[in-house]
């Protein structure tokens, strides 16, 4: 008995001493060296063109009866004047549904670059905002407005940067391409033409970048820097629809089991039974590079997941939020229907789920395991629509450390990392021809500025926009 405790005692202190002796070898990485130089361009300009294009209500919808296709033709017939050094040197092609693509010939045609966004917005509840939604009102050195964020400040501060470059005389290395989709918010197919145009004829690309991380702060455990995260996959997404029947009648008799009780168990038990984690590629490089920077008790944690992951997926599901999204997938009920009136007994009820696929799942194993835990015939489960998740891009190559390199230079030597995008955009399409798609919208964002995204009072500080402009200008001078 003695020697067993005495065994039992010298392999949990040799667990100890090997958790602390990984966790202080678990020191940050040489940070992606930046360069110092300053940029300089036309500040105003910028400003001003980034203001004409919020004006522009190019609000996309489902139900294309709802646009106004006058206001995407005015942007687009804006541009030129915009941006003329642009036009004057890039050939322009459209394609249909709004798909917008500029080619900047470089010396060479064999290692071409993509940078991408999207010009159409969300809808607004204007009685809900502060300031007009599409006036570009400047207050306090910010300007207000659906866009500024999503995404008319990568738009603008793409063709910024080409314009302020080819008014300097600069010719890339490579050629550029400037991609852009109106109507990127309701998975249009305007990306996927362009898409198709580089497979017909053979463009191989070398990277790509679209919309996706920022510059954030404390968005990782126990990390105060600010940090330049740049997605290298996003989630995929589906829509679910949970239904169940009746023969309905008065309220007045209820028998057991109404539509709505069925639901409610099928809701709390999907709830109470979340997916299970997986630390993917992704994540797992981003819990390599930013948990370096964090306090000691999580850098014992992410320097020992082998050992700590069950507490890890603890919190993860204690805290939810957007660590627990890297590391699941994801269900959040939406919408819900029933009976017509208060006295009637649904004749049947439905709810509806989006569910945001972890890499390491798919639709199909996705609804087996949404059917396996409702557990009850009564409840049909259906898919609506969806996307698997995206390919994984490297980061073990150039191109990534050359957009790294522009973070960094840009936002003053800020940590980088690659990440899992949770949201979906344009750039998913690029995962057929491209192992080098890359997901950062330029710009330095706090938590309530990126609330505003999809919601009320979205705005962008002029300071931020005209950071947007720098990238852009420190990337293409890579290419």
């Amino acid at each position: 008995m003695l020697y067993a405790l005495i065994a039992i005692g010298a392999l949990l202190l040799c667990l100890i001493v090997t958790v602390i002796i990984r966790t202080l070898l678990f020191k940050p990485k040489e940070k992606t060296v930046a360069d110092e130089s300053e940029i300089s361009f036309d500040t105003d300009a910028c400003i001003s063109r980034l203001c004409s294009l919020v004006k522009c209500k190019t609000v996309s919808y489902k139900d294309p009866s709802l646009e106004d296709d006058r206001e995407f033709q005015k942007l687009i017939d804006m541009l030129p004047s915009l941006y003329p050094n642009v036009f004057d040197k890039c050939t322009f092609f459209m394609f249909p549904d709004r798909g917008l693509l500029f080619k900047w010939e470089g010396r060479s045609h064999e290692s071409p670059a993509v940078m991408m966004a999207h010009y159409d917005v969300v809808p607004v509840n204007e009685d809900q905002w502060d300031k007009p939604a599409f006036e570009a009102i400047i207050e306090d050195g910010v300007i207000w407005g659906r866009g500024t964020l999503d995404t008319k400040v990568t738009f603008n501060g793409i063709l910024s940067a080409a314009e302020h470059l080819i008014g300097e005389g600069f010719t890339p290395e490579n050629d550029i391409y400037f991609a852009f989709s109106g109507g990127e918010e309701i998975n249009g197919l305007g990306a996927v033409h362009i898409v198709d145009f580089f497979e017909k004829n053979g463009i191989k690309l070398a990277f790509v970048v679209d919309e996706g991380g920022a510059v954030v702060e404390n968005v990782f455990p126990g990390v105060k820097e600010p940090c330049g995260l740049i997605g290298i996959a996003e989630k995929g997404m589906m829509n679910v629809k949970y239904t169940a029947k009746s023969q309905g009648g008065h309220a007045s008799a209820p028998k057991p089991g109404s539509p709505l009780v069925a639901l409610s168990r099928a809701v709390t038990s999907i709830e109470d039974h979340p997916f299970k984690s997986h630390i993917t590629p992704p994540v797992a490089k981003l819990f390599d590079s930013l948990g370096r920077h964090s306090t000691f008790l999580y850098r014992m944690i992410f320097a020992n997941l082998w050992l700590f992951s069950p507490v890890l997926d603890l919190i993860c599901k204690k805290s939810g939020g957007e660590l627990n999204a890297l590391m699941r997938t994801t269900v959040a009920f939406t919408q819900s229907s029933g009976s017509f009136a208060a006295n009637v007994i649904p004749p049947e009820a439905a709810v509806i789920s989006n569910i945001r696929l972890n890499p390491a799942d798919n639709m199909e194993k996705a609804l087996k395991y949404l059917k396996k835990t409702v557990d009850n015939e009564k409840v049909e489960i259906t898919v609506l629509d969806g996307m698997n998740p995206s390919r994984i891009s490297r980061t073990d190559c150039p191109e990534y450390e050359k957009v790294a390199m522009a973070v960094s230079s840009t936002w003053g030597g800020c940590i980088t990392a690659p990440y899992l995008m949770v949201q979906c955009s344009d750039s998913r399409h690029y995962g057929r021809i491209s192992d080098r798609v890359y997901r950062f919208s330029a710009m330095d964002l706090t938590s309530e500025e990126r609330a505003t995204i999809h919601g009320n009072n979205e705005r962008i500080r002029k300071e931020t926009a005209l950071r947007s402009v720098e990238f852009y200008i420190r990337l293409m001078s890579q290419c």
